[in-house]
C-alpha cells in the first residue's frame, strides 16, 4: 500500500525536539523525505536515528533561523535536488520570556520578531517558489491563543504570533488562484519545553503529547485535504476561518 505522503517533500522547522520531532517523525513514518531544521544538532541526529530506523529518510539541516542567508540557500539546495516543496511545517517559535512591555529588553524584542515572524517570511519567500511547482503545496503554521488573548507580560510572543497569522493569511490570499493552502495551526495547553519555561509550576503530565498533535498535522498537510485558510484548535479539532478571527 501506498504511504500518504510517498514522493513528497516536507521541511519541518524547530524539528530537533516537541511539536517539531513528532511531525517531523509522522511525515518519515508516511513516506516523506523530511528536510528537518533546528538549532540542536544533537535532537536532529536523534531524530534522524528513529526515522532512518523506521525505513524513512530525512535531510538534516542544523540552522539559526535568523540566518538569512542560509535559509535562501535552503531553497536554492531543494531546487537543485527535487525542484519542488509539498509540505512547509513552520513551527520554530521562542517564547522570549515574561515580562512587561516596559520591561523587554530590545535584543528580546527583536530576536522574538526575528524567530517568529521574519524567518516565517524568510521561508515563504525562498520556498514560495518551489510551493507552487507541487501539484498540493501545504503550509502549516503554528501560532497560539495568545495572538488573540493578549494577556499581561506576553508582549513579545502574543504580538508575534498576531504578525505570524496576519502573513499566513496574506500569503492564502495571494495564493487563491493556485493549489497551495495555507493552515493555521493552535496547539493549546501541550507538554512542550516552551509551556515549561511559560509554566514552570505546572504538572506537565496533565497536558497533552505533542505525538498527540502529529496526526492532526499530517491531516491538515495531505494532498488530498483541500481546507484552506482556517484556524484549527487542538484538542478540540474546531476549524474556523481565519478571516473572521475576532477573540
Amino acid at each position: 500500500m501506498q504511504k500518504r505522503f510517498e514522493g513528497r517533500v516536507a521541511v519541518v522547522t524547530g524539528a530537533s525536539r516537541g511539536i517539531g520531532y513528532h511531525a517531523a517523525k509522522a511525515l518519515a513514518g508516511e513516506g516523506a523525505h523530511v528536510i528537518a531544521l533546528a538549532r540542536t544538532v544533537g535532537g536532529l541526529e536523534e531524530l534522524d536515528d528513529e526515522i532512518r530506523t523506521a525505513g524513512g529518510q530525512a535531510t538534516l539541516v542544523p540552522v539559526d533561523l535568523t540566518d538569512v542567508d542560509a535559509i535562501d540557500r535552503l531553497g536554492a539546495a531543494i531546487h537543485e535536488r527535487w525542484k519542488k516543496l509539498d509540505v512547509l511545517i513552520a513551527n520554530a517559535g521562542i517564547l522570549g520570556g515574561l515580562s512587561p512591555l516596559g520591561h523587554v529588553t530590545p535584543k528580546t524584542w527583536d530576536r522574538v520578531m526575528a524567530v517568529n515572524v521574519t524567518a516565517n517570511w524568510r521561508l515563504l519567500r525562498s520556498l514560495d517558489p518551489l510551493l507552487r511547482q507541487s501539484d498540493a503545496g501545504r503550509v502549516v503554521a503554528l501560532t497560539s491563543g495568545a495572538a488573540h488573548s493578549c494577556k499581561a507580560y506576553w508582549g513579545p510572543y502574543s504580538v508575534s504570533k498576531a504578525a505570524l497569522e496576519a502573513l499566513l493569511r496574506t500569503y492564502v490570499a495571494e495564493t487563491r488562484q493556485t493549489p497551495i493552502t495555507g493552515m493555521l495551526v493552535n496547539p493549546g495547553p501541550m507538554r512542550t519545553a516552551m509551556r515549561a519555561e511559560a509554566m514552570p509550576g505546572e504538572n506537565a503530565d496533565t497536558l497533552a503529547h505533542p505525538s498527540e498533535l502529529a496526526p492532526c498535522l499530517l491531516d491538515l498537510a495531505a494532498p488530498e485535504n483541500k481546507d484552506n485558510g482556517l484556524l484549527y484548535d487542538f484538542p478540540s479539532k474546531e476549524l474556523r476561518s481565519f478571516f473572521q478571527v475576532t477573540s
